[in-house]
């Protein structure tokens, strides 16, 4: 597998990143279990490696992003009847003439500066006994600040703005195993380290294209440190995180189940 260019938010391909991908497969394994013969929309595809999981079982599957590059690599990769990508920015989808059983929107809602706006356009292609399934980065468990997050949020900040926009919302939270908790400690451990070095905050005052560029090298550099040091993190895999139906305070991830 090519390995893709470093990026703030989507760091590389190879072994000390399953951690990562394993993650974010780990919302779209739990979402198979909600789009079983349903039409589902996937908002922030991304390259479609997990939107393309939901069409295994689902009736129909449309992937977008605001990204030509992701949606014409997702296009390449991906080739189902009943799966189709499309370049869309989110807040188009108002002008979509089609509504959906499942709209699943993972790891989006931490980078924008609006997301009332947002939920609303998503909302709005929801069928009336439609769900919307959601995660981000639990703030309570994030290891450090990511200068691509523009907010991160508790499970109680997140219900209450979803339920400002649904009428039921139901948080629940992804965890790991003994294996995913050994990779979170120790990278926790590596970025104090680097830290460290920063003790003035200096960092805060780069250029954001500057900023974006030292955390994705710096990102980079904590993984392959982990993935030295314990050495089980490189057997990741999706099946070592998973959903589970409550609010908890060491969620990795919130996950909210969203009813109009």
């Amino acid at each position: 597998m090519a390995k893709r260019k470093l990026s703030a938010e989507r760091p590389g391909r190879g072994d000390e990143f399953l951690y990562d991908a394993a993650r974010h497969l780990a919302a779209y394994h739990y979402a198979r279990t909600l789009t079983a013969e349903r039409d589902v929309l996937d908002v922030g595809c991304g390259e479609g490696f997990g939107t393309v999981l939901l069409a295994e079982h689902a009736r129909s599957v449309l992937g977008i992003d605001y990204s030509p590059a992701a949606i014409a690599t997702a296009r390449a990769a991906y080739r189902c009847p009943n799966l189709e990508f499309l370049q869309l920015d989110a807040l188009a989808l108002p002008n979509l003439e089609r509504d959906f059983d499942v709209v699943t929107n993972f790891q989006v809602i931490e980078h924008l500066p609006d997301p009332g706006r947002f939920l609303d356009a998503v909302g709005g292609r929801l069928r009336a006994d439609g769900v919307l399934m959601l995660t981000t980065p639990n703030r309570l468990t994030s290891v450090s600040e990511n200068p691509v997050h523009l907010r991160e949020y508790t499970a109680e900040e997140l219900r209450t703005l979803l339920s400002r926009h649904f009428s039921r919302v139901a948080m629940y939270s992804m965890v790991g195993n003994d294996k995913v908790r050994a990779f979170d400690a120790e990278r926790a451990r590596q970025v104090r380290r680097i830290l460290r070095l920063d003790p003035l905050g200096l960092r805060h005052r780069l250029p954001r294209p500057v900023m974006h560029f030292a955390f994705a090298q710096l990102g980079a550099l904590v993984r392959r440190r982990v993935s030295a040091v314990v050495r089980e993190t490189r057997t990741i895999v999706p099946e070592d995180l998973q959903v589970v139906e409550e609010s908890r305070a060491d969620a990795l991830d919130l996950v909210a189940l969203c009813r109009p």
